[in-house]
């Protein structure tokens, strides 16, 4: 029996979070980099759309996250109507990694230095298990739907 590789540290931070929660699930650290969607699944060998993209958007300037499926891209006139905004905007970089603690490619939807608005893809809701960052790039965890919603206090909504 081979031991797993080690956590990475801010992948340790969301799997003490789950703890926390009561959410039991298994943090996979993958051997090649997962920082897109087609990355993910094609390293967990799902479905493109099972992927929970973890996206920082600033809603009127404000950092919001929303969980998007991997299957699209969000619509960004949607997406504001969505989340009650004006205008939303990808945000930049540095303002992620500020607003998470991690960088793009990796950001969880959990273990943030401190809770973001979070929203939710409905389309993620047809799948049995989702597939989200786990807080690095190389990480990755299956989520139910109902396990995801409630650890982000998420609200579902339409994004395209």
């Amino acid at each position: 029996m081979t031991d797993a590789p080690p956590l990475p540290e801010r992948s340790r931070r969301v799997q003490e979070h789950l703890l926390a929660a009561g959410v039991e699930t298994e943090i996979r650290v993958l051997p090649d980099s997962a920082r897109t969607a087609a990355e993910a699944a094609a390293a967990i060998g799902c479905d493109v759309a099972a992927i929970a993209n973890s996206l920082v958007f600033l809603a009127d300037g404000r950092p919001v996250l929303v969980m998007t499926s991997g299957g699209h891209r969000a619509n960004l006139a949607v997406l504001a109507r969505s989340v009650g905004a004006s205008e939303v905007v990808m945000a930049p970089p540095a303002t992620v990694r500020d607003a998470t603690g991690q960088a793009i490619g990796g950001v969880a939807p959990v273990g943030h230095p401190t809770s973001l608005p979070t929203f939710i893809d409905s389309a993620l809701q047809v799948y049995d298990v989702v597939w989200a960052a786990a807080g690095h790039p190389h990480t990755v965890m299956p989520l139910t739907f109902a396990q995801l919603s409630d650890l982000t206090a998420g609200t579902v909504i339409e994004v395209v």
